[in-house]
């Protein structure tokens, strides 16, 4: 075999093994979400990803207004001996001890979730891109439970259990009104539209992630407006989806920062 008609048979062969690990890749990549994959859930995520939260970091931080460089002695002491120095803080509303920690949040929820989370402008957030990525097919979904009919008015109002049937109407016109919606989505992405105009047609029932960074006084702003609790000094009516979230971020925060935790719930849950 000539040198020339060697080296055109290794070429084809180099070429035809690159075609081939080209196509074994492919199969292998995990395929585009289609509409045949849209699912349902009704739970929300929360994951704690770092912290640098103390009951400790309450009593340091207070420590200096009178103790100087003196109070660097209380790094990382008992903080149970200082438990009264936590209580009489949050009593007093004190708030700018409670502010020297940190907790990072992975969450997942749908968009409206976020809208009403980040109306609270005291934490930084990073959130999944609907530009640089396609997103998910995965929406909410209310569960069984889920109370469905409102009572009363604007600030001083309830929710109470719907009917059978009007269960039956959301899960229906939910299921068909964001299965339309994917499908048009994927239509449009089909078609070469970019993903930041196509996403224009989704609901925000469509589940998003982000991450969301606050210290322990901002957590307890969120609270005090995002959970329901008999006892609070100044009640609140948030909605369920977004109290799903904020009690599973309470968990955390209650066994991070116990005595501190123990003191807001004595307080009436009110951010000092």
């Amino acid at each position: 075999m000539s040198e020339q008609v060697a080296t055109a048979v290794s070429a084809e062969q180099a070429e035809q093994a690159e075609q081939a690990e080209s196509a074994e890749s492919a199969e292998s990549a995990e395929p585009a979400p289609g509409v045949d994959q849209v699912r349902f859930r009704s739970d929300m995520t929360v994951e704690l990803v770092r912290a640098s939260a103390h009951d400790s970091d309450v009593v340091f931080a207070a420590r200096v207004s009178t103790a100087g460089e003196q109070s660097l002695d209380a790094l990382g002491e008992d903080a149970s001996r200082s438990a009264g120095l936590i209580r009489y803080l949050m009593r007093a509303r004190h708030g700018s001890p409670f502010e020297h920690n940190s907790m990072t949040f992975f969450v997942e929820a749908p968009i409206f979730v976020f809208r009403e989370f980040m109306r609270h402008r005291i934490a930084s957030y990073n959130e999944e891109s609907g530009r640089y990525r396609q997103l998910s097919a995965v929406f909410y979904l209310p569960a069984p439970e889920r109370h469905l009919v409102q009572e009363g008015k604007p600030g001083a109002y309830d929710f109470v259990p719907g009917t059978a049937q009007q269960y039956e109407v959301v899960v229906a016109q939910t299921q068909q009104s964001c299965r339309q919606a994917y499908a048009a989505y994927l239509a449009m992405l089909d078609a070469g539209v970019a993903r930041e105009v196509a996403r224009g047609v989704l609901p925000v029932a469509t589940y998003s992630s982000m991450y969301v960074t606050l210290n322990a006084r901002s957590l307890m702003n969120f609270l005090s407006l995002r959970t329901k609790r008999a006892g609070s000094h100044f009640p609140s009516y948030p909605q369920r989806e977004i109290e799903m979230v904020a009690e599973k971020i309470e968990a955390y925060w209650a066994t991070l920062m116990p005595i501190t935790y123990a003191a807001f719930e004595a307080g009436g849950r009110v951010s000092p």
